[in-house]
């Protein structure tokens, strides 16, 4: 976690009072007080990319002042239902895609804690797909800002100078852990002290070990017809991730690691990579040298380079509070994030895609990958994104830090996933 991330985590686990304390929102022009400000919260992987859009907003609207606040996923989460459940949650704010998580708008919506988005002038041009996780009952709650994935992101000189390339076979990955521990380098930085981050490896082999063409793995789930624990997709998968533990391929003691301290890793060059969400990479950079260059490629899972797909889906998306204090103000700056151009700015700081497409879009060479699989048909959504409820990822979450602890096997993992996806 770069410091200047620190207090505003902090800051989003305290109290509303709290909150606006630790607002990086100067005074508003004029004394105004900071009650009548737009407040806006969100993920720290995206303050770079936010903090721009605010910042260009507010000159095009200078009698606005906005409040925003960041913090890590997990307490982002537990502080949002808290808020949203009181009252007392910010105007506008990021939510998840689907329904995989407690902050997801197919979550979210039923309880009717989010605003329709519908008649929004944008609304009409989310594409069909987009629209499956960003709409819940028929309607447009979410503004889906970037498309994104999950890959190995990597530092270009780390790499040469460990003598490894992008693998493309499962062979290659552990030549590349070899190569990396020969050189005194970690091949993989892996933050599992952070619980979101456990999910990750696992979701880049599960995308080619189970979503094979023509898979209905989703649909049999859903209709009783497998499970988790029948999954040999799954089981291998994890199997897996224990295999690249126990090869070394991993930071040393990956439980007592956190996010931060991993992606650091990759942008100093101790590690060569970090499985990741394409949104890290601009805190990777924090942490590196200037004119350090970034690349990043699909973790690949079978010895068929050609088999490799690797999970591509909406990443950021803001809903805004049916309770908005501020609801033309709020309404107005999601209508300001729709515009191609701040949309195409805030992807490109994001080291990502418009989630509603434009031909003005260029995307960043380094992570061409993603829109190279995306155009081919060989993304898949992200796992969680169509699980019944939160119940699933928490079990997935806290079983691959079970794995890594030697408390639990693959199958009493994926047994636990069983349960949480059954008691909906």
């Amino acid at each position: 976690m770069t410091n200047r991330r620190l207090p505003a985590a902090l800051c989003v686990l305290a109290t509303g009072a709290l909150l606006a304390a630790c607002s990086n929102t100067a005074t508003p022009p004029g004394g105004g007080t900071a009650s009548a400000a737009l407040r806006i919260a969100s993920n720290s992987s995206e303050k770079i990319a936010l903090d721009a859009a605010i910042a260009a907003f507010k000159r095009a609207n200078p009698g606005i002042d906005v409040q925003v606040t960041y913090a890590d996923t997990d307490p982002y989460l537990t502080t949002l239902r808290t808020q949203l459940s009181s009252g007392t949650a910010p105007d506008v704010f990021f939510a998840f895609p689907a329904k995989g998580n407690a902050g997801a708008v197919q979550v979210l919506a039923p309880s009717g804690y989010l605003q329709d988005l519908s008649a929004r002038p944008w609304a009409g041009q989310v594409p069909q797909d987009v629209k499956t996780v960003t709409q819940a009952g028929g309607k447009q709650y979410l503004l889906p800002v970037t498309f994104t994935g999950i890959g190995a992101i990597y530092n270009k000189k780390a790499m040469r100078e460990v003598g490894g390339s992008e693998p493309t076979t499962w062979k290659d990955v552990l030549d590349l852990c070899d190569k990396a521990r020969t050189a005194g380098r970690t091949a993989f930085a892996l933050g599992n002290q952070t619980p979101w981050v456990t999910q990750l490896i696992d979701y880049a082999l599960v995308s080619t070990l189970v979503y094979t063409p023509g898979s209905t793995f989703d649909a049999d789930l859903a209709g009783g017809r497998t499970s988790f624990a029948a999954s040999t997709g799954w089981k291998g998968a994890m199997d897996k991730y224990l295999e690249l533990s126990k090869r070394g391929c991993f930071s040393k003691d990956p439980l007592g690691t956190p996010v931060e301290t991993a992606l650091q890793q990759v942008g100093k060059g101790e590690a060569v990579a970090a499985v990741q969400v394409l949104a890290t990479a601009g805190q990777i950079r924090d942490a590196a040298a200037q004119g350090t260059e970034l690349g990043m490629f699909p973790l690949p899972a079978t010895d068929d380079a050609q088999a490799t797909r690797m999970p591509g889906a909406v990443g950021t998306s803001y809903a805004i509070n049916a309770k908005a204090r501020d609801r033309a103000a709020a309404e107005k700056f999601i209508d300001f994030l729709a515009q191609p151009q701040i949309m195409n700015d805030y992807a490109a700081k994001s080291n990502a895609a418009p989630a509603i497409p434009n031909d003005a879009f260029a995307p960043d060479p380094a992570f061409a990958a993603l829109l190279e699989y995306q155009k081919s048909g060989r993304t898949v959504p992200f796992m969680d994104q169509f699980w019944p409820n939160p119940k699933v990822q928490q079990a997935h979450l806290s079983g691959v830090q079970e794995l890594f602890s030697g408390a639990a096997t693959p199958q009493d993992v994926l047994t636990e996933m069983d349960k949480a996806y059954k008691s909906n």
